[in-house]
């Protein structure tokens, strides 16, 4: 036996269909109505008219009385849907956006202009929960400011050390790497958190190590392959943890080059790693590459990439040392009106690596994560002809920040990445709009401010937010299909 369908879960709103068949049914119900008793009164009129008075007249009175209290139910419907629905319905989405994410922007009494009081009291309300809201943020400053000083002296005085580190969790995935890790491996694979240390270390190597550690030994050496096999690192390998983790001290020269800090998330011991089917996914812990592109020109097919940036997301953060960024030789001149938007001229590519080239690197860059673009079809087209080509996949599933906007706010505002933007409360840097790693960050920051509004709306997996943006692909294509 099927049980009836429960209300909403609270905290879950009703789709926005249901708010319009609830607000605009009795309307067109009326109409309906009014229609119906136009045709019954002319069915009893027809019985009841004097024998030799025509039916005409009759159906005529009917067909216009039927048919007028049908348009005036449409107008009034179109006129209501437009003065009311869509204004509570984006008036809904932006207190949604204060109350569970990161937008402390005032909200405009005038955003519900035609409902009367509601729009003043929900900027009321709102500005009252920003108050609190930044009352707690500076209790809470002021709470972790020693804490978070001293963090930052321990990973200054742990990288400033000639050993390069790296931690591994029981799965092998990497849970914290310093600057010296990056100079010794950044060759052989680009650092990431949460990537396997195959990518790294030849993976027999890393297992013999293991089972001597198992065997009760309180550390071995060893001199790693690399998993490009060019070089062998002398380590030493010691256990971490009760799971069966590791920590790598890998002798260096002495020589840093990077600047990268000491990187570490060590809430990846309580993650598994991605199932081949994502579907079931938390948004919030979906490792993703936000990324985006510049280009020669608008045309997927005839025009080529000249720049391709891109940032890392690690269970609901921006993680500020692993970051994608390359110059492109289109392999043809560059417009000049594309360089008047992106500032990116013949010069500033002479020598940089080829599409393709870049494309491959850009790959290993974004391996195991879900891509996130703003417009994906455009950038997406792009980067899957080269890797077609070097016969190459891209990512686990899509993220299209203009379908998860219009998810959240509905079709009927801009979604254009200063619109939304502005909207979330996401500062942009006007020297680097149209700057390929400018662009990731700023869409970076969008994912991450919308993430807590979908939760709010129900839309908490990666499957829950394909359905979403599928139900806007008038907007833009499908990319998960």
């Amino acid at each position: 036996m099927t049980a009836p369908s429960p209300d909403p879960a609270p905290g879950r709103p009703p789709s926005r269909h249901a708010l319009r068949l609830r607000l605009l049914g009795p309307l067109l119900l009326l109409a309906a109505g009014g229609a119906a008793s136009a045709v019954a009164g002319l069915w009893i009129a027809a019985a009841r008219r004097p024998e030799g008075m025509p039916l005409e007249p009759l159906v005529i009175v009917a067909a216009v009385a039927g048919f007028g209290t049908l348009a005036l139910g449409a107008i009034l419907a179109l006129r209501f849907e437009d003065r009311v629905v869509r204004p509570l319905v984006l008036l809904a989405a932006e207190m949604r956006a204060r109350a569970h994410g990161t937008v402390d922007t005032p909200l405009d009494p005038g955003q519900g202009e035609g409902l009367g009081e509601i729009g003043p009291a929900a900027a009321a309300l709102c500005a009252r929960l920003a108050a609190a809201r930044d009352e707690a943020g500076r209790i809470a400053e002021e709470a972790t400011a020693r804490l978070t000083e001293e963090r930052a002296q321990l990973s200054a005085i742990l990288s400033a050390i000639p050993v390069g580190i790296m931690a591994l969790g029981p799965d092998g995935r990497v849970l914290l790497y310093d600057r010296q890790s990056v100079d010794l491996l950044g060759d052989v694979a680009p650092l990431g958190l949460g990537r396997p240390v195959t990518d790294y270390f030849a993976g027999p190597a890393i297992e013999a190590a293991r089972r001597v550690l198992a065997a009760g030994s309180r550390f071995t050496d060893a001199e790693l392959p690399t998993a490009d096999g060019r070089r062998r690192l002398r380590t030493r390998l010691r256990p971490i943890g009760r799971e069966g983790g590791l920590l790598l001290a890998m002798e260096t020269d002495g020589e840093t080059v990077s600047e990268r800090p000491l990187v570490f998330d060590f809430d990846l011991l309580r993650e598994e790693e991605m199932a081949q089917d994502i579907a079931a996914m938390p948004l919030a812990r979906l490792p993703c590459v936000v990324f985006d592109t510049e280009t020669t020109g608008l045309s997927p097919e005839s025009d080529e990439i000249v720049q391709i940036g891109a940032v890392r997301i690690i269970n609901g953060r921006r993680v500020e040392g692993e970051r994608f960024e390359t110059l492109v030789d289109p392999g043809r001149p560059i417009p000049p009106a594309s360089t008047r938007i992106h500032g990116i001229d013949d010069a500033a590519v002479a020598g940089a690596p080829d599409p393709q080239e870049a494309v491959r690197d850009f790959c290993r860059f974004a391996e195991g994560a879900v891509l996130v673009a703003h417009n994906a079809p455009f950038d997406l087209a792009f980067l899957r002809r080269h890797a077609r080509a070097a016969g190459l996949e891209l990512g686990h599933g899509v993220l299209d920040t203009v379908l998860l906007s219009a998810a959240v706010y509905g079709p009927g505002v801009p979604h254009t990445l200063d619109a939304i933007a502005e909207r979330l409360g996401v500062p942009i840097d006007p020297a680097l709009r149209h700057r390929a790693l400018g662009d990731a960050m700023v869409t970076a920051e969008v994912l991450l401010r919308l993430l807590p509004i979908l939760e709010a709306a129900g839309i908490t997996t990666f499957g829950q937010a394909v359905e979403a943006m599928r139900r806007h692909q008038g907007l833009l294509p499908d990319m998960n299909r």
